[in-house]
């Protein structure tokens, strides 16, 4: 009962929007009711190549609730450079193609995971659903929808993981949560941009920031001044990428952690992300942002910033600074100033920081998104992982809620 109430309003959201469109009455209804009955007959396919589906997977993308991690040209780059299986999974409603999940092939202690392509680098996934389809495909039953993935998948995987998806993105559920899910340990956090750029510093202790932000440049400005560098030309942004490897890697080892961009394959997806770009559209994979010194240290890269967008909706992928010189003007805080300044004079609507939970996000971002991870298991063996996977992501998401024990946690793993 509860799934056709829900079910009948989304149906008359679409009406509405059919309406303001200016389609007749009639045909809008016509057009709920063949979806359903297209629905009913769905089927799946696994497609092995990118290039197979790259028409229809296209057509999705230009969605902009369909994430960008999800899109073409991102996953193109990361095939490139890592190439793995691929398992991608195109759902089928007729004529149609209703979804798709771009899905990679990962072993991990001799379990094979089909996991979503590029997971490991992803700020937020939805997978790739065509608006018609997303009501209806929210009322498929779960068990039918968990069936047939299995059929699908059983041959290639041991468990189907697809992490990091947010129940509902901009007001459209993911149909995929009405899998068997956990949430993730992580949030994502964003910054709304408003009408004007007044509007949005008042969502945060604007008095405060603007006191910051004059403090900040006067202490810039006494060291000979700085250079804002937002995109540019090519070159320049693979050298920016390359400094940021350096740059973030001499972080990481201060810090006593992992460098997850130290592999050449990580490297080599990044920089062809930033050569995946379409001038036509106000979107790009990869666009690198600086802060550079100017005077006495003429050249000094003091903090750096990799953004994507799609649509208006921007993801802060990775950022670091350097605190050998200009430390004390907080120079990736005032990074992030100019570019959040930027993307609000560029029409984008949603400052999104990404994953994971840090102070300077906190201090920005005044609304945090909940992710979530479907763990289903395909066989016996993919059950046992998909167990690990649900008691090792809850454990961290107790030591996270809980302060003491996650400085604990952080000692821990730097001395590890």
């Amino acid at each position: 009962m509860r799934r056709g109430v829900v079910h009948q309003k989304q149906l008359h959201v679409d009406h509405e929007a059919q309406a303001e469109a200016g389609v007749p009455d009639s045909v809008a209804k016509l057009r709920a009711l063949n979806v359903e009955l297209a629905v009913e007959r769905l089927q799946i396919e696994l497609v092995t190549s990118l290039q197979a589906i790259e028409s229809e997977w296209r057509a999705l993308d230009r969605d902009n609730l369909n994430s960008l991690h999800q899109s073409y040209d991102w996953c193109a780059a990361w095939v490139e450079a890592h190439r793995r299986p691929l398992a991608v999974i195109a759902g089928k409603a007729g004529a149609d193609t209703a979804f798709i999940l771009p899905v990679e092939i990962v072993s991990s202690r001799g379990i094979r995971i089909a996991k979503f392509i590029g997971a490991d680098h992803s700020n937020i996934n939805t997978g790739l659903f065509a608006a018609d389809f997303a009501a209806a495909l929210g009322a498929i039953e779960p068990d039918r929808l968990s069936a047939m993935l299995k059929t699908a998948l059983m041959e290639h995987a041991d468990l189907l993981l697809l992490q990091n998806i947010p129940l509902s993105w901009r007001e459209r559920p993911n149909p995929l949560t009405r899998l068997p899910t956990v949430q993730n340990q992580n949030y994502a956090y964003q910054l709304p941009l408003l009408e004007n750029w007044e509007a949005t510093l008042k969502q945060l202790n604007a008095k405060n920031r603007r006191k910051k932000f004059r403090v900040q440049s006067k202490r810039l400005e006494a060291l000979g001044g700085f250079e804002y560098i937002a995109g540019g030309a090519p070159e320049e942004q693979h050298q920016l990428l390359d400094a940021f490897f350096a740059q973030k890697s001499r972080r990481f080892q201060a810090l006593g952690l992992p460098d997850v961009f130290s592999d050449a394959e990580t490297k080599q997806f990044l920089h062809g992300a930033i050569d995946a770009r379409d001038p036509a559209i106000p979107a790009f994979s990869l666009e690198m942002h600086a802060i550079r010194l100017k005077g006495e240290h003429e050249g000094h890269i003091a903090a750096l910033a990799g953004i994507s967008r799609k649509g208006d909706h921007v993801i802060c992928q990775f950022s670091s600074i350097d605190e050998t010189i200009a430390a004390d003007a907080s120079p990736g805080e005032f990074l992030f100033w100019q570019m959040i300044q930027r993307q609000q004079d560029h029409g984008v609507s949603l400052f999104d920081f990404g994953l994971g939970d840090q102070s300077y996000k906190r201090s920005w971002a005044p609304e945090e998104t909940a992710h979530y991870d479907v763990v289903l298991p395909l066989n016996a063996r993919g059950a046992a992982m998909g167990l690990f996977h649900r008691t090792i992501t809850r454990g961290k998401a107790f030591v996270k809620s809980h302060p003491r024990l996650y400085k604990v946690a952080q000692r821990m793993r730097r001395f590890a």
